[in-house]
């Protein structure tokens, strides 16, 4: 069955709420948060279906989008976060937490492996192959093509799924402590990022 995808402009609508936790992920013009807007935010409660928020660079109030991100009762799960948190810090002006990330997650369990993206992990522990051919387009464009709809939402589909694998195998290896340590400390690495300390080592000697 096709997902539901729903588009909305500028915030969420009031009739949609997440309760427990909430799979997001965002597009930007590129990498660098103090250069490249903020385009579109994706979310999904793990049902299978996914809410779209595009702005338009000029209008970042969205009080209810705000409001979700700062709830301290909803789990925000993102595949590499520290991204993710630092644009929305930058744009919407808050801090995201409770946080939990994906691909932290995966450092400290597949330790056989050096491949951490998101393709990699649906592959291996969803057997869920994702097309990423619209990765690199124009994220700001005023109408999205329904291609740019359709990845835009895979990247949210399957975060539950794979927190549940990642979660087995944290508990399995003992590391849980060390998972929970790091996705605490991701807001303040994303405030580094965009205070200019993006690839600086702050605990190296």
């Amino acid at each position: 069955m096709s997902p539901i995808i729903k588009l909305h402009k500028g915030d969420l609508p009031a009739n949609v709420t997440f309760t427990g936790s909430v799979a997001i992920d965002t597009e930007t013009l590129g990498l660098n948060p103090n250069r490249d807007r903020l385009c579109l935010v994706q979310l999904s409660a793990g049902d299978g279906n996914a809410h779209l928020v595009q702005f338009d660079g000029k209008d970042y109030s969205s009080p209810r989008l705000k409001a979700l991100l700062t709830d301290p009762a909803v789990l925000k799960i993102f595949h590499f976060a520290r991204f993710d948190v630092a644009v929305l810090h930058k744009y919407l002006g808050v801090v995201t937490q409770p946080v939990y990330c994906t691909k932290i997650a995966s450092k400290l369990v597949r330790t056989y492996t050096d491949r951490h993206g998101l393709k990699d992990l649906a592959n291996e522990l969803l057997g869920v192959e994702m097309n990423k051919q619209q990765q690199s387009s124009d994220w700001g464009a005023v109408t999205l093509t329904d291609q740019q709809r359709h990845y835009a939402a895979s990247d949210v589909l399957h975060l539950h799924a794979m927190k549940a694998r990642l979660d087995m195998m944290l508990d399995r290896e003992g590391r849980r402590a060390f998972a929970e340590a790091a996705f605490g400390f991701l807001p303040t690495r994303a405030a580094l990022d965009l205070a200019g300390f993006p690839d600086d080592d702050i605990f190296s000697h």
